[in-house]
C-alpha cells in the first residue's frame, strides 16, 4: 500500500496468519495517513496457499527476515514505524531491542509474554510432552472458537472458512507444534530484551483477550525504557483487536500516536520526562 507521505509502517501479522489480519489497519493507515504501508509474507512463519504450512522456521529466522524488511524501507523513507500483531508484536518488540534508534514509533497489539488467557487450556502443560521430543515435528493445535475474536458475524465467517478450505483470514486452522515452541523461546527472550527498547511505545491489549491476559500489556510497560510509553485497554474485544469490534479504535491510535511522534521530531524536542498515558 503506497501513501504519499514522507512515513512507512511495516506491520507484522501473526504466527500462521495472513496479511489480512492487519489488512484494515493498513489500508486506514495508508488511506488517512498517508503512509507507505508493507505487510510482508514470512518464510516458515506466514500462510501462503496450503491450510497447513509445511515448513516451519526458528524465530530468529522470522526476526531477520523482519528487519530485512524494515531495511528496505529504511532505504526510501524518512520515518519507519513498526507495529505487529500477537506474535508479530513480538517480533516488533525484538525488533525494536536491536534497532530503536531507527523506529520512528513501536505499536503492538496483544503482545503475548506468555500464554494466559480465558481461553488457554488447564491442560496445555501437556504440550511441554511435545517440545522436547520428535513429537513436535508431526504434532498441531486446532485453533477453537472464538478464534480470538468477540464479534460473532466475523466468529462465523472464519469458521466458515476454517471449515471449507483448513485456512481463514485469521490464518490456519492448526498450528504446527514446532511454531508454538519457537514461539516460546521467541517470548522468553523478549521478557529479557524488554530494557533494551526506547522508541516511543504504544500498547494496545483488550481487557477480555482470550490468549494472553492484559497482565501481558502492563508487564511491557514497566519493562521499556521508552520515555514515551502509551497503554490502551480495550473493553469490547478478545485477541485480534485488528479485526474485531474496535478495530476502528486501534486504527485511530495508531495514526495519533505516529503523528504524535512526527511533530516532536518536527520541532526537535525531547520529552525529559517519561510519559505513560
Amino acid at each position: 500500500m503506497e501513501g504519499k507521505g514522507k512515513g512507512a509502517v511495516l506491520l507484522l501479522h501473526g504466527l500462521y496468519g495472513t496479511p489480512q489480519q492487519l489488512q484494515y489497519i493498513g489500508r486506514k493507515l495508508c488511506v488517512a495517513g498517508g503512509y507507505s504501508v508493507h505487510i510482508p509474507n514470512i518464510q516458515g512463519y506466514s500462510v501462503f496457499d496450503e491450510p497447513v504450512p509445511k515448513e516451519t522456521s526458528s524465530w530468529t529466522h522470522w526476526l531477520d527476515q523482519a528487519e530485512a524488511h524494515f531495511d528496505l524501507l529504511l532505504r526510501e523513507h524518512q520515518q519507519v514505524s513498526v507495529a505487529g500483531l500477537c506474535i508479530g508484536a513480538n517480533l516488533a518488540l525484538m525488533l525494536a531491542s536491536r534497532r530503536s534508534a531507527d523506529i520512528h514509533a513501536l505499536c503492538t497489539y496483544s503482545a503475548p509474554l506468555r500464554y494466559d488467557g480465558w481461553n488457554v487450556t488447564r491442560w496445555r502443560w501437556l504440550k511441554l510432552l511435545g517440545y522436547y521430543t520428535p513429537v513436535r515435528y508431526f504434532m498441531s493445535l486446532a485453533e477453537k472458537p472464538p478464534y480470538g475474536l468477540k464479534d460473532e458475524r466475523i466468529r462465523r465467517w472464519v469458521a466458515t472458512q476454517m471449515e471449507k478450505r483448513g485456512t481463514s483470514a485469521i490464518g490456519s486452522s492448526r498450528s504446527p507444534l514446532k511454531g508454538v515452541f519457537e514461539t516460546e523461546k521467541l517470548m522468553k527472550v523478549v521478557q529479557q530484551n524488554l530494557h533494551k527498547i526506547h522508541a516511543p511505545s504504544l500498547i494496545i491489549h483488550a481487557v477480555e483477550d482470550d490468549l494472553a491476559s492484559p497482565k501481558n500489556a502492563e508487564w511491557i510497560v514497566r519493562s521499556v525504557s521508552s520515555r514515551v510509553v502509551r497503554k490502551v485497554l480495550l473493553e469490547n474485544s478478545y485477541h485480534i483487536i485488528t479485526m474485531d469490534f474496535e478495530k476502528e479504535r486501534v486504527a485511530q491510535e495508531t495514526l495519533a500516536f505516529i503523528a504524535q511522534q512526527s511533530i516532536r521530531t518536527d520541532q526537535k524536542t525531547r520529552p525529559q520526562l517519561r510519559l505513560v498515558g
